[in-house]
């Protein structure tokens, strides 16, 4: 589904929606206290890449990071698995591309799996900070500076999928700066004992800026994404993890030859696109950096030193 509007705004939908926030919250709370009750304890450690938020924070960018920075596998749901993707999910087969050994499925299944290895080297899990089942030696929370945490409100009246109190389960957080100028930043008013830290994301567009855009994307938070292009003449938003047919890209390339533009989209998008249009239409690639400080918080961690 697309985000919904109200997510970000304190609406009179959102308000009618609270009373099914609370159910949800009752609902959450009994699943995360049965869940805890004998979590799974790994070998390797376990370094936990989550949010508070349902999606859209650029949590991917962070995990491969860290899994490149560790040489670590990474253990994911691999959501909205496809032919198009291989099976696996549009976001395991972005991180495979860079040459990760990324696990799909059960993620518990696959821990036990890679325990089995003689490697002792840290497993990095995509999401899963909400699912106490399997003890976490670190978790990370990530936060996007510009979203905060949205109208503030739980499932589905707004985005969160715990409150904020939830963050004190948190070993850190990363913050990842909002690129638009100008903008009033939400108080995110975090805890003061949690170490934070931050990461700065680029578009790198594989146009250059005089090109005129027809940008598409299927992810959270679309808007992001077009904000960060030069010279878009018409912008179409899909729903998260949208699954293209071949009428989608038939509509596409006949919208860009009218506008007499090239098409882009994210590289999160560009996986899920059929075999035959890759090469005419292409990705801005989303450059991440995350502050050195916190590569060094994260091996001091992992030694033991605090």
């Amino acid at each position: 589904m697309k985000t919904p509007y109200w997510f970000l705004h304190k609406s009179a939908l959102a308000l009618a929606l609270l009373p099914m926030s609370g159910l949800y919250w009752l609902a959450n709370k009994l699943i995360m206290r049965h869940r805890a009750k004998n979590p799974y304890i790994s070998r390797r450690k376990i370094i936990c890449v989550g949010n508070i938020l349902a999606g859209g924070v650029g949590k991917t960018p962070i995990v491969r990071q860290i899994a490149e920075f560790l040489d670590a596998p990474v253990v994911m749901r691999g959501y909205k698995k496809s032919n198009k993707t291989n099976g696996v999910g549009d976001e395991a087969l972005m991180l495979a591309r860079y040459g990760l050994n990324v696990h799909t499925g059960d993620r518990k299944s696959n821990i036990v799996l890679l325990n089995k290895q003689k490697s002792n080297t840290p497993i990095v899990m995509d999401d899963g900070f909400q699912n106490l089942s399997i003890n976490k030696d670190i978790s990370v929370v990530v936060i996007d500076e510009a979203l905060g945490f949205g109208n503030g409100f739980l499932l589905p009246a707004g985005p969160m999928r715990e409150g904020r109190s939830g963050l004190m389960r948190a070993d850190a957080i990363i913050i990842v700066r909002a690129n638009k100028k100008n903008i009033k930043l939400p108080d995110l008013k975090l805890p003061a004992n949690i170490p934070v830290f931050y990461a700065e994301n680029t578009t790198l567009s594989p146009y250059d800026e005089d090109e005129k855009l027809v940008a598409f994307a299927g992810i959270g938070y679309p808007e992001k994404f077009f904000q960060q292009l030069k010279n878009v003449v018409y912008k179409k938003s899909y729903a998260d993890h949208y699954q293209y047919t071949e009428q989608d890209i038939k509509d596409l390339l006949n919208l860009a030859d009218k506008k007499n533009a090239k098409l882009v989209t994210t590289e999160k998008d560009w996986v899920r696109l059929p075999q035959n249009v890759r090469d005419e239409i292409k990705f801005a690639r989303l450059d991440t950096k995350i502050d050195k400080m916190f590569f060094n918080w994260l091996e001091e961690k992992l030694n033991g030193n605090f």
